[in-house]
Formats: structure tokens, C-alpha cells, sequence
């Protein structure tokens, strides 16, 4: 991001899923090199990809194309997306005789390198294919789509519309029975909604079935659902009810044109049509989604530079680092930032300080650029933003106190403008600040009116706390006991807070960290478009 120019801790809460999606990359190729001397070259695409480890394993192959150096193939290969992990792709293109065969590396016509991240946030994602030799060989254009899993459960959103009104003083009080087929053409009742007091337009609470218990297994199967108005007395009274398949409820169609409910016992009356419609909500839309809508993830960093942190010149120092040891603060930027970057174009990224006298000035400042560069804070890449860190100390007096409601606030004036824009701008703009500390916040009723008004924002705050304090008051701001809010009666709107202290992944690969960090950035940024009702422009 180029930013405006201007004059407990470690365990995940019960139910929180894991921001993976199961991905289907299509390839298309162009001007390869020719390795039969009769024809032209038989292509296919292998791909590998790391696993946890780090080893590269084969996850897929399309089809093999005969006699062309221009291959659009039509079989995709799934893989697994994880937004918090730096996911390494090869790509080898063969010219292979035999789908069954195992590629030879002298029918290699080119291979290329990039992460799973670099594909998503570009559609299509073209880069040059290389030889053994190193040199071009052809091109390969990569583009992704969010796969529909046909998974062991289905989770319904049911509303409904001018229900047929069965209570004499008051609307009808519906509820919905679903039902599968069972041999010998019965039906059994296998789930019954809440009832919904007083309405002819309810919307009940969504529900998780398995596929199993609803057609066993057979999603072309019978199911049957029936809405009736509820009676103290359990004498129900019915409403009217349909017949559908999981396939048909599954479609996007069945939002917009809903199903019809019949009452067999009106059908011989004139003008009876039906006794109101039953909808299944929309497929919320997806963190992937907007990312190939074009969403903009704009990263700042924010460092804490108080007395605290000990001389740096100080091997026990916290900001100590050497040619061969990083510190916290170091280790943190590099994981965190190397996932973040494939989702910013520019690859441009301001940095701030906390906590510091800038020289020669006598004043404590709680938001100066590390480049001292007021107008354009930006560093070039991650390790600009390194660079700038290292460079600091030489114009920088540690100091105090831990002030952090001004850079949150720096952050958040960038995101409201973000925020004025989108209305008109196709392209959505979220930014995500990483902020990096030592202790406790010292103002921290400033920082909780600050997160507050963030919550309204397109914005999220990590937090990673380096060192051996008791942060056990960071808590609050992550929202592990509910949404944050103020005495006042102020609540935020939503969660937009991760805390993690970096003690609890020292014996950890680094990569955790940003694993755990980052697992809820697409939950906030679709809960945030949710709460604004934005949605991508184009939807799959």
C-alpha cells in the first residue's frame, strides 16, 4: 500500500474455523517450446506445493493436450488455500506421452515458482515459464476460483413471505419441519425450526445438517418441508409446505425465486396461487470473494521504541540484533509481512514508531515515520520496512510512555477515507495494522475509544507482544470476553483485535505465528463488508 501523501493467547475459542478454502487453479499457456520433431509438443501441467514441513509434494496434473504449444486446459487442479500461510507453488510444464507416466525432467518444457497468495491476489496470475537453461520458455497464466465443496454437512438460512395468516388476532407463528425420504415412499422428520412469534415474513436461525441425516448422502434425493403456525394447544395449524432436493437448494436461483408453499387443501379454490413462499438465504459472500473482486490489503507496521526495550546496544536489549540473530520485533515484521505483501500491489509500506525522542527534538513522540519522512512514511517492501527499523536508532532516543491511541487513530483516518470511497470505487481498501509492544498500553482508555471507533472501519489490529511482561490486560482488546466496550455504554461493532504474546512460538516455527495471527483477517473483512451491506461487484 501506498499510503495518502500528506502537507488466551495461543488456543483458538471452541467453534473458530481455520480461514482455508479449497481452491480449482485453470492454466493456460502460450508460446511453448517444441519438443516433438514429427508434431507439436503433448502439454500438462504438474503442480507441487509445500506442506506444513516445508517439502514440496504433487498435489495435481491436468490433462494431457496433444499437438499444441498454445494449451487452454479444461481440468482444474484443487488445492487447498490457507491466508495465513506462505504456501510455495512449482509449476513444471511436460511434454508427457501418458497421463499415468511419471514426467521426465528432459521432457520438461518449462517450470515457474510463486506463492499460492501471489496467485489469488492476481486473476490471472501470468508469469514467464523458464527452461533448464534459465531462459523464457513460454508463458503460463494461472487463474483461481473458490471451489463449492460438496462437504459431509450443509448449513440452511430460511426465510419466508406473505405466509398465509392463520391466527384471528395476530399474524401466524411459523415454524418449518424438514424431512427426508424413507423407503416405501414415507417421510421422516428429521428437523424443526424455532417458531417466529407474530409474522407472515419470518427469518429463522440458520441450521447445520449433515448429508447423511438429510438424504443420505444423495444429494438428488427427496426432501420434503412443511411451514406451519404454531398452537399453544399443539394442535399446528398448516401453512403449506414443498418438495425440493439438496442439488436445488444449493442453487443460486433458489434465493431469488424462492419455492412456492401449497396447501393441497386450497388448490381447488379460484384464485388460489399459494399460502406465501419459502426462501433460502444467499450464499454469504467470501473473504475470496472480494480479494478477486480486487480488494486492496494495505499493511502498516508500528514499533514500540520505550525505555523499556532496554539499550540496544545491549545484548539483553529486546531491539539487540545481529548480521545472524534477529530480534522479536524483526522475526514478527519478516512472518506476518511475508503474507501480507502478496495481497498489496505496490508492495509499499508505512512504518511507525512509538515510544521514542526523535532528535534533536525533546519531545516523546507516539507516531513518527521510521524514515522520518512525514509526508511519504512508506518503506519498500518487508525489508524496507526492516531497513528503516535498523537505521532509526541512530536518530531516536528510547523513552516513554506506551502511547498507542495515536498511531490507531493515524491508521484509521487512512481506512475512513477508504471507507468515504466506497460507495463508488470498485476496489475495496482494508487495512490491517500490525503494532509491536513490550508492556501494557498506558493509555489504555484512549486505545479502547480508539479500537471503537476502528470497529466501524475497514480495519484490523494485530497486536504481538515481544518480551517477558504480563500481558494478560491485552485480553480485553481481543475480545476473548465479547466485544470490547467502554463504561459509557460504547461498544464496537465488531471484533477487529488479535493479540498473541510472541513468547508462545519461540519454540515454534516462526511461520505459526502469522498462521495464528492472520486466521481471523478474513472473518473480519467479510463481517465488515456484511455489516456496511457491500458486496463484490460481480459475484461468482
Amino acid at each position: 500500500m501506498a499510503c495518502p501523501l500528506s502537507p488466551q493467547f495461543t488456543a483458538r475459542h471452541q467453534g473458530d474455523q481455520p480461514s482455508s478454502s479449497a481452491l480449482d487453479l485453470y492454466f493456460e499457456c502460450k508460446n511453448l517450446k517444441d519438443k516433438d520433431i514429427l508434431s507439436k509438443s503433448d502439454p500438462c501441467v504438474v503442480l507441487h506445493m509445500s506442506n506444513r514441513a516445508g517439502r514440496l509434494e504433487e498435489v495435481g496434473r491436468t490433462e494431457i493436450l496433444t499437438n499444441t504449444l498454445n494449451p487452454t486446459f479444461a481440468r482444474p487442479i484443487r488445492v487447498r488455500y490457507n491466508f495465513g500461510d506462505v504456501q510455495r507453488v512449482v509449476i513444471k510444464v511436460y511434454d508427457v506421452d501418458k497421463i499415468s507416466e511419471l514426467p521426465k525432467e528432459e521432457d520438461l518444457l518449462g517450470q515457474m515458482e510463486c506463492t499460492l497468495g501471489q496467485i489469488v491476489a492476481n486473476r490471472p496470475y501470468v508469469k514467464p515459464l523458464l527452461a533448464k537453461n534459465n531462459k523464457e520458455s513460454g508463458s503460463i497464466s494461472i487463474r483461481a476460483i473458490e471451489a463449492d465443496e460438496e462437504s459431509d454437512t450443509v448449513r440452511l438460512s430460511f426465510w419466508a413471505k406473505n405466509l398465509d395468516k392463520k391466527d384471528v388476532l395476530s399474524q401466524s407463528d411459523p415454524f418449518l419441519e424438514i424431512y427426508k425420504q424413507v423407503p416405501g415412499s414415507n417421510w421422516q422428520l428429521i428437523h424443526r425450526t424455532e417458531v417466529i412469534k407474530d409474522s407472515r415474513n419470518p427469518k429463522w436461525k440458520p441450521i447445520t445438517l449433515s448429508v447423511q441425516n438429510l438424504c443420505d448422502g444423495d444429494r438428488s434425493k427427496h426432501i420434503k418441508i412443511d411451514c406451519y403456525d404454531h398452537d399453544d394447544n399443539g394442535k399446528h395449524d398448516f401453512i403449506g409446505g414443498f418438495t425440493t432436493t439438496l442439488t436445488e437448494l444449493m442453487k443460486p436461483s433458489s434465493a431469488k425465486s424462492g419455492f412456492a408453499c401449497i396447501n393441497p387443501a386450497l388448490t381447488k379454490k379460484k384464485d388460489y396461487k399459494n399460502s406465501g413462499a419459502v426462501y433460502k438465504s444467499k450464499r454469504e459472500r467470501t473473504f475470496l470473494d472480494f480479494v478477486f473482486e480486487g480488494l486492496k490489503i494495505n499493511f502498516t507496521v508500528a514499533i514500540d521504541f520505550t525505555q523499556s526495550n532496554g539499550d540496544p546496544r545491549n545484548r539483553d536489549s529486546l531491539h539487540y540484533y545481529s548480521q545472524s540473530v534477529a530480534n522479536e520485533y524483526m522475526q514478527a515484521i519478516r512472518s506476518v509481512g511475508s503474507i501480507i505483501q502478496d495481497y498489496d500491489a505496490d508492495k509499499l509500506f508505512p512504518a511507525f514508531g512509538f515510544g521514542a525522542k526523535v532528535l534533536p527534538s525533546c519531545d516523546v513522540s507516539h507516531d513518527f515515520p521510521l524514515n522520518f519522512n512525514e509526508n511519504n512514511p512508506n518503506c519498500a517492501g518487508i525489508e524496507g520496512v526492516l531497513d528503516a527499523y535498523v537505521k532509526c536508532f541512530q536518530r531516536i532516543e528510547l523513552s516513554g510512555p506506551t502511547i498507542v491511541a495515536p498511531v490507531i487513530n493515524h491508521v484509521a483516518h487512512w481506512a475512513s477515507a477508504a471507507q468515504h470511497k466506497e460507495p463508488t470505487s470498485g476496489a475495496h481498501a482494508y487495512q490491517i495494522l500490525l503494532l509491536l509492544t513490550d508492556g501494557i498500553f498506558n493509555d489504555m482508555p484512549e486505545t479502547k475509544k480508539a479500537v471503537i471507533h476502528a470497529s466501524g472501519l475497514p480495519m484490523s489490529i494485530i497486536i504481538v507482544g515481544v518480551g517477558a511482561s504480563d500481558f494478560t490486560e491485552m485480553r480485553e482488546l481481543s475480545g476473548d470476553r465479547g466485544l470490547l466496550s467502554l463504561p459509557s455504554g460504547e461498544t464496537a461493532k465488531r471484533d477487529i483485535v488479535e493479540f498473541v504474546p510472541f513468547r508462545n512460538f519461540k519454540t515454534r516455527p516462526i511461520e505459526d505465528l502469522a498462521r495464528y495471527v492472520l486466521d481471523k483477517i478474513p472473518r473480519q473483512v467479510t463481517d465488515y463488508y456484511k455489516m456496511r451491506g457491500l458486496h463484490p461487484l460481480t459475484q461468482r
